[in-house]
């Protein structure tokens, strides 16, 4: 049972969270400090230590609620598409990525950009970290299902280049911990460059060089991945 206590310790430390965002969306990373925060929230820099032991941990509550928050819309993509349509999961889940990520800019650099001042590098194992692997296995888990139900041509061990072959090899054991062909986790691997990499240049803005509106080229990226997992791709509704 909770006491009143620990109601209030935990109303502080969402506020907190959701201070530090907001001066994220508004200000940017670099705006993110514990003085800010405290002077938002009407208390003492020193008062924060109470609920967070440093800068960095509270940076990284910030990054697993936003893993959290990007999770759970993938996850109610999927859920909005009949149970066997694989090529509609797919669609949906990759099409709700996308438009996360343009309507949440800030959020999206703060997990896919370049690391920002303040976040350990060396913490890989906390709240932040099992956030982003629950967000990264949302699309592993629709491999999984794909494969299991339709399994899609893939390279053999020897068809695979000898450089990527112990990666893919230690990937599989120390991250994922499923029995899979090393070639699907190749091709999970292709497809995830292709969604992400598109995803970033347009929320980075580095194709308003050439479209103020890349949503047909993303499309064709989807129609592209389509076909080598046995998916297909139909048109975003109006």
């Amino acid at each position: 049972m909770t006491t009143r206590r620990d109601r209030l310790r935990e109303a502080t430390v969402r506020e907190i969270s959701e201070t530090a965002r907001r001066i994220l969306v508004e200000q940017g990373p670099e705006a993110v400090t514990l003085r800010a925060i405290a002077r938002e929230m009407g208390m003492t820099a020193p008062a924060l230590y109470r609920y967070y032991d440093s800068h960095s941990e509270l940076l990284r509550h910030v990054v697993g609620d936003i893993y959290t928050e990007l999770t759970a819309e993938l996850q109610a993509a999927i859920a909005r598409v009949p149970h066997d349509d694989m090529s509609g999961k797919f669609m949906s889940v990759a099409r709700q990525f996308r438009r996360w990520s343009l309507g949440h800019p800030r959020e999206y650099a703060l997990l896919f950009g370049a690391p920002i001042g303040g976040l350990d590098p060396d913490e890989q194992t906390d709240f932040a970290e099992r956030c982003a692997r629950q967000f990264g296995w949302t699309f592993m888990a629709l491999f999984l299902e794909l494969w299991q139900k339709k399994p899609f041509p893939v390279p053999s061990d020897d068809e695979i280049d000898p450089v990527l072959l112990p990666q893919l090899r230690r990937y599989r054991e120390e991250r994922l911990g499923v029995a899979l062909p090393l070639g699907v986790l190749q091709r999970f691997l292709q497809c995830w460059v292709r969604l992400q990499g598109s995803v970033s240049l347009e929320a980075f803005g580095h194709l308003s060089f050439a479209l103020e509106d890349a949503a047909p080229m993303f499309e064709l990226m989807l129609q592209e991945i389509a076909p080598p997992l046995g998916l297909t791709y139909t048109p975003p509704k109006e």
